[in-house]
């Protein structure tokens, strides 16, 4: 008499499980509502073209970087700069920014952290700068100090104690965890991310990189002749 169309207990509870599990998914990788995507889709439709043009040079030490296929705007992601005075991405305009997420208490964050020191040494310039973030929550001294003791010498030492500018990025579903990279362009806007630890110093993420300043300057270039 129970064998009917009403499917067992068990069955239905699993079902609402993967239901709660999806949702719950959705809400942490899905950036905005829809108005919010159309209106940024708009803003930074030149990293869309960027992030598509650049994604087969997502491979080897960087085949885990996502290009953005709805770039997120980042200007208004805040921290505070070596002197402690205030500051967003809004300040690296025309600048290609590869913004690092990181703590002490990260053990992938602080072994990547010579190869993003090599790699600003290589291409920084006055049209890409790695911004390496510290995150962490105790202050600046201990990873100040840990920067100084391993030789780090070529990264402007970046900080949010608050941990907000994770939170923010998070919010975007760009940061499930540290460390988180992320490439911006010129107007602030989400070329791509990798989450995770990734050799920064090797040829392929320079590869990538360079394309990026590459179509930066093609864009300013542009723009200046308009």
């Amino acid at each position: 008499m129970t064998n009917g169309t009403r499917p067992p207990r068990r069955t239905l509870l699993v079902g609402i499980a993967a239901v709660a599990l999806m949702a719950g998914l959705a809400g942490i990788y899905v950036i905005g509502g829809a108005d919010g995507n159309r209106q940024q889709a708009g803003s930074c439709s030149a990293a869309a073209s960027l992030a598509a043009e650049i994604a087969p040079l997502a491979r080897g030490e960087v085949a885990a970087f996502l290009p953005a296929k709805a770039p997120s705007q980042l200007s208004d992601l805040a921290f505070s700069n070596d002197a402690g005075a205030p500051l967003t991405l809004a300040d690296f305009r025309d600048r290609v920014v590869l913004v690092n997420l990181w703590a002490t208490w990260c053990a992938p964050c602080r072994k990547e952290m010579p190869a993003l020191d090599q790699l600003q040494a290589e291409l920084g310039s006055d049209d890409f700068e790695v911004v390496a973030v510290s995150v962490d929550q105790t202050g600046e001294e201990k990873p100040r100090a840990f920067l100084k003791e391993i030789g780090v010498s070529n990264l402007t030492f970046y900080a949010d104690p608050t941990m907000k500018i994770f939170q923010d990025v998070r919010a975007r579903g760009r940061a499930p965890g540290l460390p988180t990279t992320l490439l911006v362009d010129g107007k602030g806007c989400e070329i791509g991310a990798l989450m995770g630890p990734a050799e920064w110093a090797s040829e392929d993420a320079k590869a990538l990189v360079r394309a990026a300043i590459e179509a930066q300057r093609k864009t300013a270039s542009s723009g200046s002749g308009s």
